[in-house]
Parts: C-alpha cells; sequence; structure tokens
C-alpha cells in the first residue's frame, strides 16, 4: 500500500494535528514510518540515535514518539525514562522485534502507550497511531471536564439583542481570527467569561480546548503546579493546565489577584510560548491563545505597585468592555425567560409565571450584580415557585409564550409611557432608564412592522 492509498483511509481525525518522532537507528525502518505517517499527520520527523532525539526533543514538542527499543549504547525505555525525568509528557509506541514478558512489563512501568512487533505493516502501525492519540486526548477531555464539573464552570451563551450586546460580539468577531492577547474588563457578573467562550467558538482553534482559570479560587502554593505542571515523584511529568490547553485557549479570569512570583512567570510564558514545569530539566513549547479578565482597575493597581507594569502592558493590548445589565435592559425579558425556563426543565419543577408586571419590574430594577443576579433570582423563584414580592405581579404569560410576548409588553410599556409624556422622547427615555436611541429604534422598528405585508 502506498503513501497515496493511505491517505484516503481514515485513521480519526486525531492524526491530522500530530507531530511524531520517529527513534530508529535503522535507516529503512525510519524511512518506511516517515513515508507511512507524512500523508496522514501535521508534522514528523526521525532520529537516528537517542542523542539526536534528545537534541529534536529539546527543541520542540512532540505528541508521539515512536521508538525502537534496540539501539546502539542504550534501550528505548532507558532514554525514554530519562526524557520523562527531563519533562517529555507525549506518548509512546515501542516497536521491537524480541518480544518477551521482561520487555513488556518495563514497557508498561514506563507507561508506553503501544506495543508493536516487528515486522508489521502499514496499517498496523497507523491503527497505534490512532489508538494512541485517541487515547491521549480522551485523558485530556477527562481531566478538564472532570475540572469544570468540580469548580462549577456556567457554559451559557452569550446572549443579547441590545446595541451594545450586538458591538461586543461584533468585536469578538473582528479579532477571532488573531492571536493577539485579549483583556475583558467589566463589573462582576457581566459576562466576561461566557465572551471569551464565545471568542474561542469564532476562532480557528474551537476545536481545541478552552480552559478557564479563576486566579481568585486557587491558593498561591496550588497555583504554579496547578498551571505549570511537575515531575510527580521524580520520575513522570504531571501535566498543568498550559500543557493541557496546549492548541487552544487559556482564560485567566480575576487576573488582577495573581501573586507577583505568578506574574513574572506568566509574563515570560506570553513573551515565548515556552514553560518549564517544576522539576523539569527542559522548557516544553507552547501554542496559546490567552484570555484575561478583571474587574478591578488594573491601572491603578500598576500605579500602586500591586500589578506588574509589564504584564499589564502585555496583556492590555486589545480590550472588551462588558456592559453592565442596566445598559443592556433590552435583553432582561430575553434573558428571564430563558433562565426561568432553563431551571423549571433541569429542576424538575413547574414552569414560572412572567406576567407583564414582573417583567416591568425586572427592566426597572438596577441588577448590581448584572446577568449572574438575574440568573441567580431566576433559579431561586422557580425553586419557591414564585418571584419574590419587589418583583410579583399577576398574569399568565409563561414559558416559551413569554418569549413570544415580550415584544408587545414592551412596545405597550413604551408607548404608554410617552403618552404621559406628552410624546417627547427623551423624557419617555429618562423615565423608563433607557437611552434615547432605544426608544427612537423601537418605534422605527414598529413602523417598520406596520408597513410590512402580513
Amino acid at each position: 500500500m502506498t503513501p497515496r492509498d493511505l491517505s484516503r483511509d481514515d485513521y480519526g481525525p486525531a492524526l491530522a494535528g500530530a507531530s511524531i518522532l520517529v527513534v530508529d537507528d535503522e535507516p529503512g525502518m525510519r524511512n518506511f514510518l516517515v513515508k507511512t505517517l507524512s500523508p496522514r499527520v501535521q508534522r514528523v520527523e526521525q532520529a537516528a540515535s537517542p542523542q539526536e532525539a534528545t537534541e529534536k526533543l529539546d527543541a520542540a514538542h512532540f505528541d508521539l514518539v515512536i521508538l525502537d527499543n534496540v539501539m546502539p549504547r542504550t534501550t528505548g525505555l532507558e532514554w525514554l525514562a530519562e526524557q520523562q525525568r527531563r519533562g517529555f509528557f507525549g506518548d509512546t509506541i515501542l516497536i521491537t522485534a524480541y518480544a518477551d514478558l521482561e520487555t513488556a512489563i518495563a514497557a508498561l512501568r514506563a507507561g508506553v502507550s503501544d506495543f508493536v512487533l516487528k515486522p508489521f505493516r502499514a496499517n498496523q502501525i497507523l491503527g497505534a497511531v490512532a489508538r494512541t492519540l485517541d487515547r491521549k486526548n480522551l485523558r485530556r477531555d477527562n481531566t478538564l471536564l472532570r475540572r469544570e464539573l468540580r469548580t462549577g464552570l456556567f457554559q451559557g451563551k452569550l446572549l443579547g439583542k441590545s446595541e451594545v450586546m450586538v458591538a461586543v460580539r461584533a468585536m469578538l468577531a473582528k479579532l477571532a481570527p488573531l492571536p493577539t492577547p485579549v483583556l475583558f474588563t467589566g463589573a462582576s457578573g457581566t459576562g466576561k467569561e461566557l465572551a471569551a467562550r464565545h471568542l474561542h467558538q469564532l476562532s480557528d482553534r474551537a476545536d481545541k480546548p478552552f480552559v478557564a482559570v479563576n486566579c481568585a479560587a486557587i491558593s498561591t502554593e496550588r497555583m504554579v503546579q496547578e498551571l505549570f505542571g511537575s515531575i510527580e515523584g521524580g520520575e513522570r511529568l504531571t501535566p498543568g493546565l498550559l500543557l493541557l490547553a496546549d492548541g487552544g485557549t487559556l482564560f485567566l479570569d480575576e487576573v488582577a489577584q495573581m501573586p507577583e512570583a505568578l506574574q513574572a512567570a506568566l509574563l515570560r510564558v506570553l513573551e515565548d510560548q515556552r514553560i518549564r514545569p517544576v522539576g523539569a530539566e527542559r522548557e516544553l513549547p507552547l501554542n496559546l491563545r490567552f484570555l484575561f479578565a478583571t474587574n478591578a482597575d488594573l491601572q491603578a493597581l500598576v500605579a500602586a505597585g500591586k500589578f506588574r507594569a509589564d504584564l499589564y502592558h502585555r496583556i492590555n493590548v486589545l480590550t472588551v468592555e462588558m456592559p453592565p445589565l442596566r445598559d443592556r435592559s433590552d435583553d432582561i425579558l430575553e434573558l428571564a425567560a430563558l433562565f426561568t425556563t432553563q431551571f423549571s426543565q433541569s429542576l424538575g419543577m413547574p414552569g414560572l409565571e412572567l406576567d407583564e408586571q414582573t417583567l416591568l419590574k425586572l427592566r426597572r430594577y438596577d441588577w448590581p450584580g448584572n446577568v449572574r443576579e438575574l440568573r441567580n433570582l431566576a433559579e431561586r423563584s422557580v425553586i419557591l415557585g414564585g418571584f419574590p414580592e419587589e418583583f410579583a405581579g399577576a398574569g399568565s404569560v409563561t414559558g416559551a409564550q413569554a418569549i413570544e410576548d415580550l415584544d408587545l409588553v414592551v412596545q405597550r410599556h413604551i408607548l404608554h409611557m410617552l403618552d404621559l409624556c406628552d410624546g417627547n422622547r427623551a423624557e419617555a427615555a429618562r423615565r423608563l432608564g433607557v437611552s434615547r436611541k432605544t426608544i427612537d429604534r423601537k418605534i422605527a422598528q414598529w413602523d417598520q412592522d406596520e408597513l410590512s405585508p402580513p
């Protein structure tokens, strides 16, 4: 089977982005493996000796090493153990012509992912590579999923049709193709993490991990190891979140609360895209998009000597300001209806009524806790079977019907306020707590709807 034929076989999507190092002292075997793998993977390199392989690992990271066990002056397993002590954390497939129980046990203890006997066919090695990379990605995904479940990270959508949210989404679409760091600012609960996830999904890294880290929720002692990883027991590397996110996006929330020592380490990572795990001898390359968020005034913290000026300038290249909920009152009705419906379904509880009076009271409230406060109110109200007294009303608008009728509620309320203000749009906007532009846009929209054919 030629490499051209192999390129048409489907061994799974994991191969397409993989980097592989072939280590074998036999030129024929190296050439065979390179020709077999080249049409299927992103990058494949070869080394004729353990010394050359070490140099290549020092220069670049490989997802997988295909390793011959019998080589001059050392065995493949001895070389692998040394590389693991230095910080290599990729997977390994051992190829050998000598299959004995002692070698198999040693390979298991060394953490070898697969064992292929010589001679082998092209489809055998491709199958082993595909299985190994699939297991590698599954381990990473399971680790990140368990972490998200443990930390209770909320993965919602960036909702809202207000002018400010339309502008935010337009900015995110413009920034998505760029590798540049982005700093999300705004008060707590405005949806900075949701915006960061939205940006990741728009980027060419969407199929890679998105890892969110709350710098205020991890102790200083644990943060370095959790981010950078460490050599466990002096033998094998336990990868940190930076390595687990490799190829994707790392989102650092509450960055203002990052310890000073970690600020210096992060600055070097941003500049070099390389890290050194705790206890490792080798620096490892990274391919990461960095996103940051804070509700603090970083510039004031820099002036007070509480945040590194060089790091501030490095992360403050592009800034996205997330608006408070009070500035996007047009979105409150959509969010309230969505949250109450979601919690009713997930908790298995009766649907919550959203009548006109309740919806109007929700719009008039200042929402100091922003979207997070609205979401918490919706959850609490569904559990208790009704909104608190300050939001309660009477009516029968419920569930999906609420979303369809929201525009009618808004229209009636704005028109009623205009009647009270004798048609003065500026005064009506002031009393409603919205901008004059919002009133003008709504009226223009209703006029257009009336002119449109049924």
